[in-house]
């Protein structure tokens, strides 16, 4: 196998996949329903998801919409992979109407899920119906997608009038989330309506602890990476220690976060691994905590949290490029090769992928050709020529296959092409 690295990405590029993550539900593949499809037709239906996800992730949501548009009209299976964002993305727009439209129909064809209640009961909450968004935001708390979906219910209740129902809904979202400024500041107003100035006044308080925590956690982070550039020092390490709590997720992924951006791997596995352990359902943390992994060599403990992340998150790029770089270190080629493809149909653009994607077609082709059957290696010599254009080898490599299966015509018609690509490479 070439030694040649190929890169991950770092951390700090995918940052985005928080907000990505706690705006999507987790995405099971439409299994089943593209085997009728064209390699061509599937590809295209991919890349316009990638691109669909990135626009996404830049807040582009006009480009998004587009884009998963463009993926349903290839493939209309695509219910929660491409109907469901594109839904969202419509949400975001603040375009209710159509947003409704689309969740609706992933209702009729996905089946009825709390996710679409939350969002549906959203809607009714901006478009002032709040007996119909308590209606679908009960549904959604039954099995929270999102931890406000609490908050949302009790806000629901409270402009519906119904002050004890709201009370206890913004109650039960301190109590999942006591940083939940909103819910303490909802809570604090609905006890100043009724008269219950010490209950309000100590509410109020709360939200302001809250906003000052916020801001000396904000102010943290900042002084611990400017004391973590001039190294580990004792300095340092008390100053980032202050993040080291093993009950908040999001304190422990900024501490990983810092380390890791700052060259101190080992450091960072510490936090991160625990991260990972406290929000097991969330990609985001099994990335950081993979991508770690990987920078120190451990491919095997990188392995399993990019399994289960790339199953219920398909389309997004930096997940399947990671898998994919863990596998070819591991050795596993077919398994790289798989991984690299599916990366390469949704962001084309990226030279590592296509690279480590290329070198692992190159071993398969070779070890296919050892086969009697030669139709799997002509099929990856293909790919490596399509993958490739300008390389001759693929060409004198199918015109030798050709050659041997007894078909002389389309040998010469390759070893013509592998002529041609080796002289315009000659000095």
């Amino acid at each position: 196998m070439p030694t040649k690295a190929i890169s991950a990405i770092p951390l700090s590029t995918f940052l985005f996949l928080h907000g990505l993550f706690v705006t999507l539900p987790s995405i099971t593949p439409d299994a089943g329903k593209e085997g009728g499809k064209s390699q061509v037709t599937t590809q295209s239906a991919e890349l316009h998801l990638g691109k669909g996800y990135e626009a996404i992730r830049n807040e582009r949501y006009d480009e998004a919409i587009q884009e998963f548009r463009a993926a349903l009209a290839i493939d209309s299976t695509l219910v929660m992979r491409a109907r469901f964002p594109l839904a969202v993305a419509l949400f975001e727009q603040r375009n209710y109407p159509m947003s409704r439209a689309e969740f609706e129909k992933v209702r009729q064809e996905a089946g009825e899920q709390p996710g679409l209640f939350y969002y549906l009961g959203r809607i009714d909450q901006e478009e002032h119906d709040y007996k119909r968004a308590i209606a679908n935001l009960s549904k959604a708390a039954a099995a929270p997608p999102f931890p406000d979906a609490f908050f949302y219910l009790g806000l629901a209740y409270l402009k519906d009038g119904d002050d004890p129902s709201a009370e206890k809904w913004l109650k039960e979202a301190i109590r999942v989330n006591p940083n939940d400024s909103r819910a303490l500041y909802q809570l604090a107003t609905l006890y100043r309506k009724q008269g219950r100035t010490e209950e309000a006044n100590e509410t109020f308080g709360q939200t302001r602890e809250i906003k000052a925590s916020s801001d000396k956690l904000t102010q943290l982070k900042v002084e611990c990476g400017q004391e973590l550039v001039h190294g580990l020092t004792e300095k340092a390490r008390s100053l980032c220690e202050q993040l080291d709590d093993t009950n908040d997720a999001e304190k422990l992924t900024a501490l990983g976060i810092l380390y890791g951006e700052h060259g101190f791997l080992e450091e960072a596995l510490a936090p991160l691994r625990r991260a990972a352990e406290l929000s097991p359902r969330s990609p985001l943390m099994q990335y950081n905590l993979a991508y770690t992994c990987y920078q120190l060599g451990r491919f095997s403990e990188a392995r399993s949290p990019l399994e289960e992340a790339t199953h219920r998150w398909p389309d997004l790029f930096p997940l399947r490029s990671l898998y994919g770089n863990v596998l070819w270190k591991l050795g596993d080629t077919l398994g790289a090769y798989n991984a690299l493809t599916y990366a390469h149909r949704l962001n084309p653009d990226d030279k590592p992928t296509e690279e480590i994607l290329y070198q692992s077609i190159l071993i398969l082709a070779a070890q296919s050709e050892s086969k009697p059957a030669t139709t799997d290696a002509v099929r990856y010599w293909k790919e490596a020529a399509k993958l490739r254009p300008s390389q001759p080898e693929p060409h004198h490599r199918l015109s030798l296959l050709y050659a041997k299966i007894g078909r002389p015509q389309m040998a010469r018609q390759e070893q013509k092409e592998a002529d041609r690509l080796g002289a315009a490479q000659a000095p």
